[in-house]
């Protein structure tokens, strides 16, 4: 079409686009598909199950928490069969005249070894003053990290032997140790109190956080403590591998390092008295001893990635916030308190005890009784055996799920009686290799016993707070830090007579066993115990976190027309709403059927649009 007279185009007689009416049809078609999409997207989906998808989310729950159990019974394992092993091996080597004159003559290291122990054993003593505080201040988690990062610290301190470098990381160790089995202790129980949380998430008290009941979770437990000690009980079998592996052929054999030896066994004074300070036949080569340093530091390192990747947290964030805001003074104080629960002060004979006699079984059996008949190359063998026999006879301790608590204790106190009694008696002469048989049938029946005790005690204290998630702490810190008393008092100990050694455990036992009695006796009677009131959480935080009186994100335009309710599980949630119009005013009086409503959504996303769409401002919602 063309102008008349050059004149232009006038809009309305312009020449309509090809396929118009096809592009319009088009774009209705996909406005009516788009909004087909949306409506379909928006719409209740048919296959959708919240009971279905509620019970997979919390399945997905328990495996985390089991998968949090192995990680730290892994992790624990590692880092204890990298640290005994280094030590044992340092140990050997430096008794060794030669090694020191060569190595350490022209640095004054000779008594390196007196002073690292003295720093690992006594250092301890004050754990009661500070493990609470650096449990609540770093989290029952990052305690466990930081705490193989020292373990790991230690391992590094070898490449470069020195004053200012083996003695620093050898105190750090003693500062480490009961924080870092008080954490242990308490995450072990904190997974049992989580996996009941979420085995049982529909019970009304779990669902509004309140404590649980008394002996719901003692199950898990059991369970979980046994787990934990046969996995870790392994690393007495782990940290032998250095020593068969590459310092057994530097060894000389047993008629040179025992010949000045007299008697062994019962009769002794000290370790071994008379033992040759020449133990090596040759030095082994540096390069050799800096190649599985740098194994061990490597297994070190994994450890500290187990911890730090594996393992979930043991609380909440907020759980945590509230943990700690309590006072730090009051956290120095509560481990104290605590011991007025004359269940602890009961226990405290059987927490020596159990300190006593595994340091016995490594030191004193093991040395006195296993290298003093045997000999040096022997020694492996022996913790071996005791090793393995605590890590399969822990699982003796699952027959508590059906049997009296009392059965695992008393059935191990039995076991110790009887091998004490026997070992008063047993004198025997050096270098008699026809003894390997008894000595390691004895070494097996001790790790019965220790495998008893120790689940047990651990087990023992888990369920008498196991549903006290605040004090989980407190307790085991109290267990570890007497379990740390007495290793100081085997460090003390070396020089006694191997008859008063045995004494000693003999009667420590019959008293943590009498004592032991008269704490069931009580709880038969139901005597009351007395608990250290926990104070409540002072939050000095404002704003959307705790949501005060004095609210920071609150606007003037709040403050003068809005109403306010407090709707959640218990005392432990809070949140705020402001009615936009007064036709909702009545909706934000907290009604039930809007409670239950919310109590049913699981997170802050869903309960904000929820509640836009009721025209309702929210505030952020906090579970405390």
């Amino acid at each position: 079409m063309e102008a008349a007279d050059g004149e232009p185009l006038l809009p309305d007689e312009l020449e309509a686009p090809p396929n118009a009416a096809l592009n319009e049809l088009l774009n209705v078609g996909q406005e009516a598909d788009m909004q087909g999409q949306v409506e379909e997207f928006l719409a209740p989906q048919a296959e959708y199950n919240e009971e279905e998808e509620e019970r997979k989310y919390y399945r997905r729950k328990r495996l985390g928490v089991i998968k949090n159990v192995l990680a730290a019974s892994l992790g624990a394992m590692v880092v204890y069969s990298v640290y005994m092993g280094l030590l044992q091996m340092q140990l050997i080597l430096h008794y060794d005249m030669t090694y020191r004159e060569v190595k350490y003559s022209n640095l004054g290291l000779e008594d390196i070894d007196r002073k690292m122990l003295m720093g690992i054993n006594v250092t301890p003593i004050i754990g009661l003053l500070y493990t609470p505080i650096l449990i609540r201040f770093l989290g029952t988690k990052w305690m466990m990290f930081l705490a193989s990062g020292i373990y790991a610290l230690f391992v590094s301190t070898n490449y470069w032997e020195r004053y200012y470098t083996l003695v620093p990381s050898a105190v750090a160790i003693g500062v480490a140790i009961v924080p870092f089995w008080a954490s242990l202790g308490s995450y072990i129980t904190r997974m049992a109190q989580q996996y009941y949380e979420y085995t049982n998430y529909k019970e009304e008290h779990v669902q509004e956080q309140k404590k649980l009941p008394k002996g719901a979770c003692n199950s898990y437990i059991i369970v979980f403590h046994s787990v934990f000690y046969i996995i870790f009980h392994l690393s007495l079998v782990f940290a032998e591998f250095p020593m068969f592996f590459v310092l057994n052929d530097y060894l000389r054999e047993s008629d040179h390092i025992l010949s000045s030896v007299t008697s062994c066994g019962a009769n002794i004074s000290g370790v071994v008295p008379g033992f040759n300070t020449t133990v090596l036949k040759n030095l082994p080569a540096s390069m050799l001893l800096i190649k599985v340093e740098s194994v061990l530091m490597g297994f070190a390192f994994l450890a500290m990635i187990i911890f730090l990747v594996l393992c979930g947290a043991a609380y909440r964030p907020t759980e945590e916030i509230d943990l700690r805001s309590i006072g730090w003074g009051n956290i120095f104080q509560l481990p104290f308190k605590h011991l007025r629960d004359y269940r602890l002060r009961l226990l405290c004979p059987f927490f020596i005890y159990s300190g006593l006699e595994m340091m016995f079984a490594i030191t004193g059996f093991s040395l006195s009784y296993g290298v003093c008949v045997l000999g040096l190359k022997k020694l492996w063998l022996l913790i071996v055996v005791y090793g393995l026999s605590c890590s399969i006879f822990s699982s003796l301790s699952l027959c508590l799920l059906h049997l009296p608590r009392w059965l695992c204790l008393i059935g191990g106190a039995f076991v110790h009686g009887v091998l004490l009694v026997a070992l008063m008696a047993f004198s025997l002469t050096k270098n008699q290799p026809s003894y390997q048989a008894p000595l390691l049938v004895i070494s097996v029946l001790w790790g019965l016993g220790t495998a008893l005790n120790k689940t047990g005690v651990s087990i023992l204290v888990g369920m008498l707070y196991s549903e006290d998630k605040e004090r989980l702490d407190f307790v085991y810190t109290i267990y570890h830090w007497w379990q740390a008393i007495a290793i100081f008092i085997v460090y003390l100990w070396s020089h006694l007579p191997m008859r008063a050694k045995l004494s000693i455990l003999l009667a420590t036992l019959l008293l943590a066993c009498y004592c032991y009695w008269l704490m069931e006796r009580r709880l038969a009677m139901k005597v009351q115990y007395r608990l250290p009131r926990i104070p409540r959480p002072r939050h000095k935080v404002k704003g959307y976190r705790y949501l005060e009186e004095d609210n920071s994100d609150e606007s003037d335009s709040d403050k003068r027309g809005g109403r306010q309710c407090a709707v959640g599980r218990g005392e432990r949630a809070s949140w705020r709403v402001t009615p936009i119009t007064p036709l909702m005013a009545e909706a934000a009086v907290c009604p039930s059927v809007m409670t239950n409503h919310i109590h049913m959504l699981t997170t802050k996303g869903h309960i904000e649009m929820w509640l836009q769409e009721l025209w309702i401002k929210p505030y952020p919602l906090v579970d405390r």
